[in-house]
């Protein structure tokens, strides 16, 4: 768990550095600049969680299992266990929600097992259903809420490993019950508000 502290400092300095700043002067006397995309922040952060996640899942829960040393479960509150590696991400992404700068990141599914991880808009049904589709690119656009202007993308989440697929497929409120190794099963979404200046 320690490991993931320190990927989770990285993870909130690389944001600072990325997000906050809108232009970098290449050089003091300079008028040229570099600007940072709003896509490019997207494919930061996306490739900071799917590593993340991956590490967690494959260095951490499935070694764990494998070892007899502690399992991973849903109920890891109540058990001894670590959490999913769906639970991480949502921990994870309620934190840093819960900081106030209007990042926000969640996994979402058409085939949710439970209800919360529901597409909340058409954007977000769109765009899952794109990713589907087509897991090769994210499903990018500007959405207007609360007044500001918010950059989303949904990238496709896959099952990974085989212990995503046999607990998706037994959960007995799964609605789909027959995904395999490498199937999109739903997807990340990653927002952030864009500069008050378009």
């Amino acid at each position: 768990m320690r490991c993931l502290t320190i990927y989770s400092k990285i993870f909130l300095v690389l944001l600072i550095s990325v997000v906050s700043v809108n232009s970098l002067l290449a050089a003091p006397n300079s008028q040229i600049k570099e600007v940072v995309s709003a896509e490019q922040v997207a494919e930061f952060l996306h490739a900071i969680l799917e590593a993340d996640r991956t590490i967690y899942t494959t260095h951490v829960v499935n070694r764990m299992q494998e070892n007899d040393v502690v399992k991973a479960d849903e109920a890891w509150k109540r058990e001894t266990a670590l959490p999913l590696p769906a639970q991480m991400i949502t921990l994870s992404g309620l934190r840093v929600k819960s900081k106030g700068s209007g990042l926000e990141y969640r996994l979402v599914s058409l085939w949710p097992i439970y209800e919360k991880n529901r597409p909340a808009s058409w954007f977000e049904r769109t765009g899952l259903e794109a990713v589907t589709g087509d897991p090769s690119k994210p499903f990018t656009g500007v959405v207007q809420k609360n007044g500001r202007r918010y950059f989303t993308a949904i990238y496709a989440d896959t099952a990974i490993s085989d212990s995503c697929v046999s607990c998706h497929n037994a959960h007995p409120l799964s609605p789909k019950q027959n995904h395999k190794l490498n199937d999109v099963i739903g997807g990340v979404v990653i927002s952030f508000p864009l500069s008050d200046n378009p």
